[in-house]
């Protein structure tokens, strides 16, 4: 059988290549907890040891980091996938049956921010559905505060946008 952490690194993959989207730390993390595999600082170790070996891909804003498996990562996954056992497979199914909506929810909604060369901030706020941008929104700000106050709130407020730009712009 192989050691924990290789098999912990092969979940991760697995993971990443089922949900066909990009997971979250707290996401992935979240199902090792939950189920009681390891603890936290490993799970953290693991998702950096695949990181530094190019087998995921981080993509962080201000408040969030979502991972993507890399070629390389799913070619690893296809070489090893036989090291990751019935059980953990199921673990897996079980976890995204129960929290796949939830998930995706999670993941759709984006916001993030950076300071402008006139030393403005551009809040970029996105919504995503499957790989396509349902709003893709840049705003300018005149301060850092407001920049994270819009980057809260959008993920509570984006529906609402939404409405509120095709009725105005449809008119």
């Amino acid at each position: 059988m192989a050691e924990p952490f290789t098999i912990y690194k092969l979940t991760i993959l697995n993971m990443l290549d089922k949900a066909g989207f990009p997971l979250t730390n707290t996401q992935l993390t979240r199902f090792f907890l939950d189920l009681e595999y390891t603890d936290y600082f490993r799970v953290q170790q693991v998702i950096g040891d695949l990181v530094d070996a190019d087998l995921i891909r981080a993509e962080s804003t201000h408040s969030n980091t979502q991972y993507h498996i890399t070629a390389a990562g799913k070619e690893t996954l296809g070489f090893f996938k036989d090291k990751i056992t019935d059980a953990i497979e199921t673990d897996i199914y079980k976890y995204f049956e129960e929290n796949k909506l939830e998930l995706r929810a999670e993941n759709s909604t984006l916001a993030d921010y950076y300071k402008t060369p006139q030393q403005d901030y551009a809040v970029h706020c996105q919504v995503r559905q499957d790989s396509h941008n349902i709003i893709d929104l840049t705003i300018t700000v005149k301060s850092k505060d407001q920049a994270e106050a819009i980057c809260s709130n959008w993920k509570n407020q984006n529906e609402d946008v939404y409405a509120y730009l095709m009725d105005i712009l449809l008119k």
